[in-house]
């Protein structure tokens, strides 16, 4: 059980020094609450900055809906309990190549 919410640069950035203590906005930001039982589904919430993730899409090349595709993805990872080193490795990470798998198979 996953809320997404889509909120403004202003928001994310609130979010991100509250409870990441990192400056400025950012993509995406997950909280994973746990579950309430094994086998039970995940429960957290994501917060997703659309303007920032335009910024990134069209610096990858790719398309706003890709992008906003892939965040939703990431951060339903890591409230599943994912997660991946915080430099330039994150992309090799098997977090990452998960996210990349699951992208691969939606059409």
């Amino acid at each position: 059980m996953i809320s997404v919410a889509f909120v403004s640069r202003a928001a994310i950035a609130k979010l991100n020094q509250r409870y990441l203590k990192h400056r400025g906005p950012t993509d995406v930001i997950s909280f994973g609450m746990g579950r309430d039982a094994p086998g039970l589904p995940a429960i957290g919430d994501i917060y997703i900055c659309p303007e920032v993730a335009r910024q990134n899409a069209k610096r990858v090349g790719v398309s706003e809906r890709e992008e906003l595709a892939r965040l939703v993805v990431h951060g339903t990872l890591h409230v599943a309990g994912h997660d991946h080193p915080e430099d330039e490795s994150r992309t090799r990470s098997a977090m990452w190549k998960k996210q990349e798998r699951i992208l691969d198979r939606r059409d």
